[in-house]
């Protein structure tokens, strides 16, 4: 019967994320055909424009080149004008002239005949008659403003939607992600020259597989990648996936995106808790620093949760006891115990995270520990809990801690550490974060979930999470398996 039972539970259970998956799906085809239409829309918007402005410049190409034979044609025909009036006039000068002739060959008179006979010759000679060109100034041919759009018009025949960049297609085997880095290479599906560049798009996710159109976070672009392939550095990986997608573009147009893919960005995440931490502790997120004014400034609450002790709970008190149910509701540290704890457990794996104090720290500790680290009790000095000290009163001194036994390290103290816990193979190394330097590891067996723990004193300190263990620690870690340890003293089996 719960074998069955057992077995109906993973059959609903694979049905629903079946279903789920389909929901996406769905989802995004109908977020596609909105874009369909938006972008046809568009397209169709943008044609419009080029074509208006191609009739825009043809009908301002047309005007001026109708302006141009109005004007020879004016040319012209004042010309022929100018002509023809002096024609005219020249031809009413030749008739007065003609009709004098006629007159004189009437008179008898010699005398008066030769006198006029000189008169009308010494007229003849000067008339503008013979003095006028009869061939016209100008021809009636306006061929010489003639076109042909021959070949404008095979070119606009010849004119296609701009050539599309293929999609890329990105190369999942070829792909890395470590040091929290992300290497992403691709290729086309066949060579193109007039690819200029390459865009980028990443986004973070909590999901295997498709992109989902719901509950996401938007993209980030990165532009004018020239090569096929492109590093992401410097990203913390608080999620854990992360998709990608590629686009191909040419001077004029960009292309389709490539399919996208999911890569595995895990990491462990924690924010530090400060419903537990001590009260002298300003806690935000990854940040605590000392405050020497915290505890008189909480004695109020203080003064609350020892009422809720014997009373009704105070509605502060009730949002942190519900707050802190998952990890397990404990007091706030207190006494000399200046220690504030992380909210999320190791449980299994390996694990890294970094710490970096203030130069003007007095001291601090940084390690991990069992739960059941007591409100009074320091890191370091119970034989659930584990943590290098730096003590930088008066001198500086720099010292591994377990069991209330302490070991010190002469190596200088780096401003940034990087601790590295391997909860399955029993061990906590602690490195120099820049130069990947090991600086003490512990060797043990963990019997419990480990917490991320930190004391401070004077100072304040920054947590970074969301780091993958660093290749370096990796292969510093190999060399190190099957060797003793350094501090043997301090080895522990729980």
């Amino acid at each position: 019967m719960d074998e069955q039972r057992e077995t109906l539970q993973r059959i609903v259970s694979t049905l629903a994320n079946k279903n789920d998956e389909i929901h996406n799906f769905i989802d995004m085809l109908n977020h596609t055909i909105k874009n369909v239409q938006v972008n046809s829309s568009n397209a169709i918007s943008e044609l419009d424009e080029e074509f208006d402005g191609l009739y825009s410049i043809l009908d301002e190409m047309k005007g001026s080149m109708t302006n141009t034979i109005q004007q020879e044609e004016a040319r012209k025909i004042q010309a022929l004008q100018d002509q023809l009036s002096q024609c005219s006039n020249a031809l009413e000068s030749s008739e007065e002239l003609l009709e004098l002739a006629a007159q004189s060959l009437d008179i008898k008179d010699p005398v008066e005949f030769l006198k006029a006979a000189r008169q009308i010759k010494d007229r003849v000679t000067m008339a503008s008659a013979f003095r006028i060109s009869l061939k016209p100034k100008v021809s009636d041919s306006m061929t010489h403003l003639m076109v042909d759009f021959a070949l404008e018009r095979r070119m606009l025949q010849a004119v296609k939607f701009l050539p599309v960049p293929k999609a890329p297609e990105i190369d999942l085997a070829a792909c890395l992600v470590a040091d929290n880095c992300i290497t992403v290479s691709w290729r086309m599906p066949e060579e193109d020259s007039r690819i200029d560049h390459f865009v980028l798009e990443y986004r973070k996710t909590n999901f295997d597989g498709l992109p989902r159109v719901k509950d996401e976070q938007r993209w980030e672009l990165i532009d004018y990648i020239k090569a096929t392939e492109y590093t992401l550095s410097g990203l913390k990986f608080d999620t854990k996936y992360m998709n990608l997608r590629v686009q191909a573009c040419n001077k004029a147009v960009a292309g389709e995106y490539s399919d996208p893919v999911t890569l595995e960005t895990k990491a462990f995440v924690f924010s530090l808790d400060s419903t537990s931490s001590h009260l002298n502790l300003k806690v935000e997120d990854t940040y605590v620093e000392w405050d020497p004014t915290g505890g008189k400034g909480q004695e109020k609450i203080k003064g609350k949760e020892n009422k809720s002790r014997s009373g009704a709970p105070s509605p502060k008190r009730t949002s942190i006891s519900t707050r802190s149910s998952a990890r397990g509701s404990r007091d706030h540290f207190t006494g000399e115990s200046y220690t504030v704890l992380g909210d999320t457990a190791v449980e299994s794996g390996q694990h890294y995270w970094e710490v970096r104090a203030q130069k003007d720290c007095k001291s601090y500790s940084v390690g991990v520990t069992y739960r059941n680290l007591g409100k009074f009790d320091q890191l370091g000095k119970t034989n659930s809990s584990w943590c290098i000290h730096i003590n930088n009163w008066l001198q500086t001194t720099f010292s591994a801690k377990h069991n209330n036994k302490t070991k010190t390290l002469d190596i200088p103290v780096p401003d940034r550490i990087g601790v590295y816990c391997d909860f399955d193979g029993g061990q906590l190394a602690f490195y120099n974060a820049n130069s990947k330097e090991l600086l003490h590891t512990f060797r043990t067996k963990f019997t419990q979930p480990l917490l991320p723990g930190f004391m401070i004193w004077c100072g304040g300190l920054t947590v970074s999470t969301g780091l993958q263990v660093p290749s370096a620690v990796k292969t510093l870690q190999k060399s190190e398996n099957g060797l003793s340890g350094s501090t043997s003293s301090l080895n522990h089996i729980a």
